[in-house]
């Protein structure tokens, strides 16, 4: 789970963002609420001092969407008192004037930030993300990245941050409609509109908090992005706006609330893993602060929290906060990439912080003072001129997004028609010939950096893996069904990258290769973890692996033997157990040892630097003697290969061998190498099964 995301603050616009009565601390009522720009910059400071010096998350993003909620319901619960409707297009295209044209100027600079800065290899990814922060869905593509295990280890991507303003786009598109639903209801059932709303507002809250608690305790790196699962913070700030008007507190107790409320949410980064734990219950914690924070209101108390809030420097902050939130993270991003850092010294952070309040201070009065300007007659103020205004914005940004994509795309199919020759490519062979390396011609290395994290084998390709969070158990067969050897592969994704130069082999010699895999899950029968915590569908997983291996009955099955990890090499618990059980069902195991980690990305590190300085031991990972071979209890039916020579030749783990990228990533040979090590493989695989 990426320690890099945080919440979005909409932009200041009388009427929408900071609306309530001033004393009596509500939305529905009108008036301008200045403690809650003041709550707003201290929500956005917060989001920024933990990305730019602590490197993790501090509970921002639940104040913004809380804050979302309680504005924005204020406003339609008006515009229906006073309209008796939801005007959805005036609505929609008024929000699109507002949002859209920020956006698109911090989407341009991030791509020409990415051209700049940014590796290649990352940049076909960087692309298909700007589209969809442009879009509002952001965070769904996140979700999906962070159950996919393939793509978990690329760096932070300086579009993560888009994924609150997605969902705060999802929900400006669902809360018209159920505004518009609790009028229905309401002169159904003869009840006042905001007691419908309140209904409404409050089931979406329960049914979101109970999925939000299972999804979270399921899946955390989903549910972090996951609409469902943070739409009850949205509709807890939509019932805080429905009930606040009808709160009558001592003016003493709303001192202590509104200071209980700020100190609970500047703690919360402090003494919570936020990015571990949310969004489930424990999100109430800063949602909770802030609701304390505008129950509170403004007292009228000289030792009221709103005396600070109200300070007309942190309100200046709370202004700029929506541009000050879209600048800062790109801004890091950069930096990180070009100084090699994990995190800011406090002089580069302090210039990243300056940096993004000068531009969310450009972008506060050139753009959307701009477009403020531009559209204040009465004659440009139409749904119709709203929209127009942000597809000007938005439409170049989509446009140059699809024509790079379609050009890299076409830039990739150009370089895997290439005819590599077996000479100029040898790959692993050079390991087994270095005569090879004295005639080894000076060509471009394959596969490219920018296309190694795609260069994949047809068991991915064809689904045969499947990631972290699916339990499918996806069987691909190979080969005759009559052949006189089956051999089954099995296991995580450092199995399955071995896929290449065993297909070749079983095809050679007519064996039945039979392949299933899943990421991140060992082949074991001990409990799988995830992030420190059960791992459930791995479990599941593997029980229908087992199933299917006691149904094929395979003469043998390939796995992994040993587990690396960044600094140490272990016998998984729970493999020698499976290795017994094979036995019993009479199959044959082959053990293969797992290969090295590396500290650097291997496409990445190749396209920053000379090959040469792309290098780390193998003992990095790796221990001096393959531990598999000193377990005593190993089964008659086991035997053990150890091909990290052919990989890691003379203990150094290259970027390139052969002319030919190793790993692509941490941890993962690419396709094209396993390939390579094809003669290498058969040899080990005909000597260990005597086939």
């Amino acid at each position: 789970m990426s320690d890099t995301t945080t919440g979005l603050p909409a932009p200041h616009t009388p009427g929408v963002t900071s609306v309530t009565d001033t004393t009596r601390s509500g939305p529905i009522g009108g008036g301008f609420r200045p403690e809650i720009e003041g709550l707003r910059a201290v929500a956005v400071l917060l989001v920024a001092v933990y990305h730019i010096w602590f490197g993790r998350v501090s509970g921002g993003v639940d104040v913004f969407l809380l804050l979302t909620g309680f504005l924005i319901t204020g406003s339609l619960v008006r515009a229906v008192e006073r309209d008796g409707r939801v005007r959805f297009g005036a609505f929609w295209a008024r929000l699109a004037r507002r949002l859209v044209p920020p956006v698109a100027v911090v989407l341009v600079a991030t791509m020409v930030a990415m051209y700049v800065w940014l590796p290649r290899s990352r940049w076909a990814d960087l692309l298909a993300e700007i589209r969809a922060a442009a879009l509002y869905h952001e965070n769904w593509t996140l979700a999906h990245n962070a159950v996919d295990y393939l793509a978990r280890e690329a760096a932070a991507s300086p579009l993560q941050h888009f994924w609150s303003l997605s969902i705060q786009g999802q929900f400006y598109l669902l809360w018209p409609l159920l505004v518009t639903a609790g009028a229905v209801l309401a002169s159904r059932v003869r009840w006042p509109l905001r007691r419908a709303v309140l209904v409404l507002s409050t089931v979406v809250f329960a049914v979101s908090l109970a999925y939000s608690v299972h999804i979270t305790d399921r899946d955390q790196a989903w549910a972090y992005f996951d609409t469902g699962a943070r739409l009850w913070e949205l509709a807890l700030g939509a019932i805080l706006a429905l009930v606040i008007t009808e709160l009558r507190l001592p003016a003493r107790l709303r001192v202590f609330l509104g200071w209980f409320g700020l100190v609970a949410l500047v703690s919360c980064g402090v003494l919570l893993q936020v990015s571990t734990l949310f969004p489930g219950y424990v999100a109430l914690w800063p949602t909770g602060a802030a609701l304390l924070v505008i129950v509170a209101g403004a007292t009228g108390s000289r030792y009221g929290v709103d005396r600070l809030l109200t300070w007309s420097p942190l309100m200046a902050v709370g202004r700029l906060s929506y541009g000050l939130y879209l600048w800062h993270w790109p801004l890091l991003v950069c930096y990180l990439e070009v100084t090699g850092r994990s995190t800011a010294t406090v002089a580069g952070g302090l210039v990243i912080l300056v940096g993004s309040f000068a531009l969310a201070w450009i972008t506060h009065r050139v753009v959307e003072g701009g477009v403020e300007r531009f559209t204040r007659p009465a004659v440009r103020r139409t749904p119709g001129w709203s929209v127009t205004v942000a597809a000007v914005f938005l439409v170049p940004v989509l446009a140059v997004t699809h024509v790079w994509s379609e050009r890299l795309e076409e830039e990739r199919d150009r370089r895997v028609q290439e005819l590599a020759a077996p000479e100029s490519y040898p790959g692993a062979r050079v390991v087994a010939d270095p005569d090879l390396l004295s005639v080894l011609p000076r060509v471009p290395v394959r596969p490219d950096p920018a296309d190694a994290q795609r260069d994949l084998s047809s068991h991915h390709e064809e689904g045969c893996h499947v990631n972290l969070g699916s339990e499918e158990l996806v069987v691909c067969d190979r080969g005759p069904a009559d052949a006189e050897h089956t051999l089954a592969l099995v296991g995580a994704s450092r199995t399955a990258h071995w896929y290449p130069a065993v297909e070749r082999v079983a095809a050679e010699h007519g064996w039945r290769l039979v392949s299933f895999t899943k990421s991140g899950c060992p082949f074991a029968l001990a409990p799988a973890t995830r992030d420190g915590g059960p791992f459930p569908e791995c479990e599941v997983w593997k029980d229908k692996a087992l199933a299917e291996l006691e149904e094929l009955n395979p003469d043998a099955v390939l796995l992994s033997s040993t587990r690396a990890f960044t600094h140490e090499e272990v016998i998984q618990e729970g493999y020698t157990e499976l290795w017994w059980h094979l036995n019993d069902l009479g199959i044959d195991v082959i053990g293969l040892r797992d290969l090295p980690r590396l500290p650097y990305r291997g496409a990445e590190c190749l396209e920053a630097t000379d090959a040469a300085e792309c290098t780390s031991p193998a003992s990095l990972s790796q221990q001096e003697v393959d531990p598999a071979t000193l377990v005593e209890d190993v089964p008659p039916n086991v035997t053990l290969l150890d091909l990290t020579e052919h990989v890691c030749p003379a203990g150094d783990c290259d970027a390139v061998v052969g002319n030919v990228l190793v790993y692509w990533d941490h941890s993962h040979i690419t396709a094209t190498y396993a390939d390579t090590l094809t003669p290498v493989v058969e040899d080990a695989l005909v000597e260990a099964t005597g086939w």
